[in-house]
């Protein structure tokens, strides 16, 4: 028994307002209409073509296009479902249909299953993968309007609209990628389960990572900070020994140093997992490092630095609250020492990798040494660094050639 399904539209009962597109499925004698909540005015419907319809360069141009992509894949799902329980040889009705399209509708949407990854990643403490996750689902659902959307309809012109979006938003192009990135992620998930088939709908979008600002502070700027006087100003001081603290252990990231415990540190050395990538690593305890420890009172609560002291703290608000306060001050501190950009706890990162460069340090060690997944990564932190050297070399050369 075949089954018919039409796209029909349903003006508003106030001419100038919006009205609905439904759905009408047809199954033997039996009819039943699925709403959805995609609106469009009656001059934007085409009865000929069951379509909305919208001239290219209008400002709804990009709305109409999302909404007729959303058409297709829904109408594709909903032929999907009746082909199968026809194939399967088994008794069934307009009901089953319409029942399978809704479960497939609320289990099988972006929202519902990015929700249901974060729950896991925070069961399984990947806290700060969850965080990245919940901060690109609360950009998508702005840019989606609240509306939440089917995984079938994850499609290259939806997520070209949304890099458009974040553009005019003002996002750098590395927080784009970021957000496709996490998308990407999500939507192979999805594929791994079976929930939709893979169809490359990011190959139009950009998800690479871009060279950024230089945050990188050079040695000289380094040896500044670690020896101003700061006695009468103990916020900034404070500020100053945790970046201290970050750059002496390798460009640790705050989130690991707050989280860093007592029982961490055995026989000279610190051993800690990475809670962004789930890596290993391993640092020697140094003089410089104990010196900043002892120069606060012990830590009542498991931690180890002087981040997270309160035991009936929430950590993750405690953390948070103190990297606020601690990038506050390391900009008052920036302008003390006449940095040339403005320092932050993740400046601390930077500098380390470019100091090591500087140095001599072969960027596989570097690498190994701030626990990148590969050398791409590090190439990223290394790009931005001070060119002063480079120049010098450039200088040396030019003499070279100008001598007879």
């Amino acid at each position: 028994m075949t089954t018919s399904i039409k796209v029909k539209f349903r003006p508003s009962t106030v001419a100038s307002k919006k009205g609905t597109i439904y759905y009408q499925v047809i199954h033997g004698r039996n009819v039943r209409q699925i709403h959805t909540e995609y609106k469009i005015y009656p001059d934007e419907w085409r009865p000929g073509s069951a379509m909305p319809v919208c001239r290219q360069g209008h400002k709804r141009y990009k709305e109409i296009s999302t909404i007729r992509q959303r058409i297709y894949c829904d109408i594709n799902l909903l032929t999907k479902i009746a082909n199968r329980l026809e194939l399967s040889g088994s008794i069934y009705c307009i009901d089953d249909i319409v029942n399978e399209y809704h479960i497939h509708a609320e289990n099988h949407s972006l929202f519902h299953f990015m929700k249901s990854v974060i729950i896991s990643l925070n069961s399984h403490d990947h806290r700060r993968t969850a965080e990245n996750y919940a901060s690109t689902l609360s950009s998508f659902r702005k840019f989606m309007k609240g509306e939440d959307i089917l995984l079938d309809n994850v499609t290259s012109e939806l997520l070209q609209n949304y890099e458009t979006f974040l553009t005019e938003n003002g996002m750098a192009p590395n927080t784009k990628s970021f957000y496709m990135r996490i998308l990407r992620a999500t939507y192979n998930r999805a594929v791994d389960k079976g929930i939709i088939d893979a169809a490359n709908p990011f190959r139009h979008v950009s998800t690479g990572i871009y060279r950024t600002n230089k945050r990188a502070l050079s040695i000289a700027t380094i040896r500044r900070i670690r020896d101003m006087n700061l006695s009468d100003l103990p916020k900034i001081d404070y500020a100053r020994d945790m970046f201290m603290m970050s750059f002496y252990t390798r460009g640790m990231s705050f989130v690991d140093m707050a989280y860093l415990r007592k029982s961490d540190l055995k026989n000279g050395y610190v051993t800690y997992r990475r809670r962004k990538t789930g890596q290993s690593l391993t640092i020697k305890w140094t003089n410089e490092m104990q010196i900043i420890l002892d120069k606060y009172p012990v830590n009542p609560t498991q931690y180890l630095l002087p981040i997270i002291r309160n035991p009936n703290s929430n950590p993750l608000y405690s953390y948070r609250n103190k990297g606020y306060a601690i990038n506050y001050n390391l900009k008052l501190l920036g302008e003390m020492v006449g940095a040339s950009i403005p320092i932050t706890l993740y400046c601390a990162r930077h500098s380390w990798a470019s100091a090591a460069r500087t140095t001599g340090i072969p960027i596989s060690l570097i690498s190994e040494g701030m626990g990148h997944d590969s050398e791409s990564t590090t190439q990223i932190y290394l790009a931005a660094i001070d060119t002063t050297a480079i120049d010098n070399a450039n200088s040396l050369v030019i003499k070279a050639v100008g001598q007879v």
